[in-house]
């Protein structure tokens, strides 16, 4: 492992504004550490407004997906695209949201290995389509999410958040973007 963030020498910008550095204190504060994601970004901070506030609205926004489910879905969009970061943060996150270290682990594995009920199952494998095979999904594959109890709404955002995993995954395996170190013990 290397010590830098990411393989491109692109510096933070320094001074950050006062409202990073607002944001990075919260982070400190909730997480213990500021994500290298964010640190990766802060070469540009206009880049790093549009990428938090697509995170945020994702991830913490109104949404009928629990926060556990959409950070299911970043890890098996990150499984199939094989990306360190993401895998080695959203396993933290499966872990601590769901209590259960094994949950985190099988969900990098194979989601499949889970033990998940129908709802999450239909919600991965249409996360799971979606990153493989775009130009497949068709009515179909939208219906059995809807039997399964998820709204139009909620179709949207498992698409969203599918979506954003994969652009996110993609910039990170370029960049060869490294996981904070903390992230490894969390939630064991």
């Amino acid at each position: 492992m290397t010590d830098k963030i990411t393989a491109l020498d692109l510096p933070q910008v320094d001074p950050l504004p006062e409202a990073t550095q607002k944001y990075f204190a919260i982070c400190e504060e909730k997480l213990g550490m500021v994500p290298n994601v964010l640190r990766a970004y802060a070469f540009d901070i206009d880049k790093l407004n549009a990428f938090t506030a697509m995170y945020n609205d994702l991830m913490l926004g109104d949404s009928g997906l629990s926060k556990l489910e959409r950070e299911m879905i970043a890890v098996v969009v990150s499984s199939i695209n094989k990306c360190w970061y993401c895998l080695v943060a959203h396993g933290a996150a499966v872990r601590q949201l769901s209590g259960d270290p094994k949950l985190g682990e099988a969900m990098v594995m194979n989601f499949r290995a889970a033990g998940l009920n129908a709802r999450q199952n239909a919600m991965l494998h249409f996360a799971e389509k979606l990153t493989e095979a775009p130009a497949k999904i068709e009515e179909s594959d939208r219906q059995a999410l809807r039997d399964v109890g998820f709204s139009d709404r909620d179709i949207f955002d498992i698409a969203s958040t599918a979506g954003f995993y994969n652009m996110s995954n993609r910039v990170a395996a370029a960049t060869d973007m490294q996981p904070n170190d903390d992230y490894h013990a969390q939630a064991r």
